[in-house]
């Protein structure tokens, strides 16, 4: 009778916990899933910027996920961890809902707090500068929230996934690669609250090389440094000064030095003209060794280096509106070019129509230079708007039109993690990267007529390795005549054995690290080709010529491929959108 009696005492223990412990299981679950519900109109704000409305859905989220975070350290559940089978999701869901709630509380709350601190028109440029304090006040927050964001990542990447039913280990795969695109986004924006007033000359004046780098003659990273100016921040304050052209500073005798793997790619012309620092698509080489050359012509050393492409000029243009050629000088050099700078003409101006007006090629540059000048002081007249300012950088750093290198090795280290720093990394498995550059062999200013396509049309696995051919597809849209049409100083007129009319360029491209470039095929018929090395990373050159509406493929063949993610392409930024220049990766079909 007695044992009768514990036995049903047990019964009723058990099921009583049980119970409780499925109300718990239920607690978490619901507040979670509750939680998760109010991400879409929480992204929706913060694209929208309400920034009031987003920090009071953070608030709302944060009493979700504590309350799922409070439901998990039940005693009971506690417990129940320990045990077989059951023990390992339950705490599974446990570092889950801890995770969750850190995010919102240690990330989110903070963030939303700092957002609504920060008042944006104080961020903008304005003819006595930027207010750099709310900037440098909010670097800690962003610091902090990225550091739980990060801690949080690092927690649930810990979790053994083999040891959870499915129906908890897939959500919690999905929320690894949320949370480590997030913690991604938030160091980088760590960093970049920690460099940017520094490097605007908050703690004291900076003085920058500006390169800009002219699309119409292609170069690796963009296009040849033809107009250069020193930039001047002093406490966000922004003038430009010294202003002159690459082609002044005339031939370096010794050469800059650069590596010998860069050097044997793209010859000793790196080092050896202002015009050529960027034939490697390594930003960190061309503006250390553009820096190196200003200081040896100049005795100036400055604090870094800053390119940037009229394309990217464009993009500014949006945030300050038309900018009117004010400056008589510039006025009277352009005199047949348009009054005013717009978003829709700028590029065309610069690269095209600007030959056609002006005849002299220093002249051309002045002019370059001058109209540089005028969008920069354009963007210190307190006009300005802020958010599509930012919008704009954004755009152009995503598009690798806006470069920074910087002459401290701690800021560098930071900046080279980032595309801003337009680093060809390598010496170690990185993701499938495969890049693609353009180097003008015309001797002219012919590359605002090309159109390129960049696509990968073969990625097959075999032995365990991959075999990635990209197809590099250019054709030159130049007029008909354009041997007679268009400037002498344009098409180059023959001065470097180029008909008139016809386009040259060194097509480079680079396989991921430990890969070997195979073979080259031009419109199906394999050539022979320039195979090297770069940082443990296979490079291909070949050469190609077009004339006036002709096209031509070139499939550049790499093998060995030990990576296994999806393939990235990086291209040369054109005058053309990047969008169009990468083309989506049609179906494939492995024999």
């Amino acid at each position: 009778m007695v044992a009768a009696i514990w036995v049903t005492v047990a019964a009723v223990t058990f099921i009583a916990a049980a119970l409780w412990l499925g109300s718990r299981v239920t607690t978490v679950k619901s507040e979670l899933e509750a939680a998760a519900a109010l991400l879409p109109a929480l992204k929706t704000q913060i694209a929208a910027n309400d920034v009031a409305s987003a920090a009071e859905t953070v608030e709302v989220l944060a009493q979700h996920t504590g309350s799922a975070r409070e439901a998990s350290r039940d005693p009971l559940w506690q417990a129940a961890s320990a045990l077989p089978w059951l023990g390992p999701n339950l705490a599974a869901a446990s570092e889950v809902a801890t995770s969750a709630d850190d995010v919102a509380r240690l990330g989110a709350l903070p963030l939303a707090n700092t957002l609504q601190s920060l008042n944006w028109e104080q961020l903008k440029p304005t003819p006595a500068g930027i207010d750099l304090a709310p900037l440098k006040k909010a670097a800690p927050q962003i610091q902090a929230a990225a550091h739980a964001v990060s801690e949080s990542s690092r927690r649930l990447n810990d979790i053994d996934v083999n040891a959870l039913v499915p129906q908890m280990s897939t959500p919690l795969l999905e929320v690894r690669t949320e949370l480590a695109g997030l913690s991604s986004e938030l160091m980088s924006a760590a960093d970049a609250s920690t460099l940017t007033p520094a490097m605007l000359g908050a703690d004291g004046p900076r003085r920058y090389l500006l390169m800009m780098q002219n699309n119409s003659e292609s170069r690796a990273t963009g296009g040849i440094p033809g107009a250069l100016a020193v930039l001047s921040l002093d406490r966000g304050k922004l003038s430009l000064e010294s202003q002159t052209s690459a082609g002044a500073m005339g031939s370096f005798d010794p050469a800059v030095p650069i590596d010998a793997e860069q050097q044997a790619i793209f010859s000793k012309r790196v080092g050896k003209f202002m015009q050529d620092v960027n034939l490697t698509p390594d930003f960190p080489t061309s503006a250390s060794t553009a820096h190196s050359m200003w200081e040896r012509d100049t005795g100036e050393r400055l604090d870094g280096v800053l390119s940037l492409d009229p394309v990217a000029l464009s993009f500014i243009l949006e945030a300050t509106g038309p900018v009117p050629v004010v400056d008589p000088t510039i006025g009277a050099i352009g005199a047949g070019l348009p009054k005013e700078l717009t978003r829709e003409n700028v590029v065309r101006t610069l690269l095209s129509d600007a030959y056609a007006s002006i005849e002299d090629p220093d002249l051309q540059d002045v002019y370059f230079a001058g109209a540089a000048k005028s969008i920069f002081g354009a963007l210190s007249s307190g006009n300005t708007d802020p958010k599509k300012l930012i919008g704009a950088v954004t755009k152009g750093v995503e598009e690798r039109r806006i470069l920074i290198w910087s002459g401290s090795a701690i800021e560098q280290d930071t900046i080279g993690r980032y595309p801003i720093g337009g680093m060809i990394f390598g010496h170690a498995v990185t993701p499938a990267q495969f890049g693609v550059y353009f180097n003008d062999g015309t001797g002219a200013k012919m590359d605002y007529w090309i159109k390129r396509s960049v696509q990968v049309v073969k990625d097959c696995t075999r032995d365990g390795y991959r075999e990635v051919a990209v197809r590099v597809t250019s054709t030159n849209a130049a007029p008909a005549d354009a041997a007679t049409s268009l400037p002498a100083y344009v098409t180059g007129n023959g001065a470097f054995g180029v008909p008139p009319g016809t386009v040259q360029t060194n097509v480079v491209a680079y396989g991921p690290v430990q890969s070997n470039i195979d073979t080259v095929v031009k419109d199906g018929t394999k050539i022979p080709f320039a195979a090297q090395h770069h940082r443990q990373r296979a490079v291909g050159t070949s050469t190609i010529r077009l004339a006036p509406g002709e096209s031509t493929t070139l499939d550049f063949n790499f093998g060995h491929i030990v990576q296994h993610s999806e393939p990235e392409l990086v291209v040369t930024p054109t005058t053309q959108a990047v969008k169009d220049v990468i083309q989506a990766t049609p179906p494939l079909v492995c024999e």
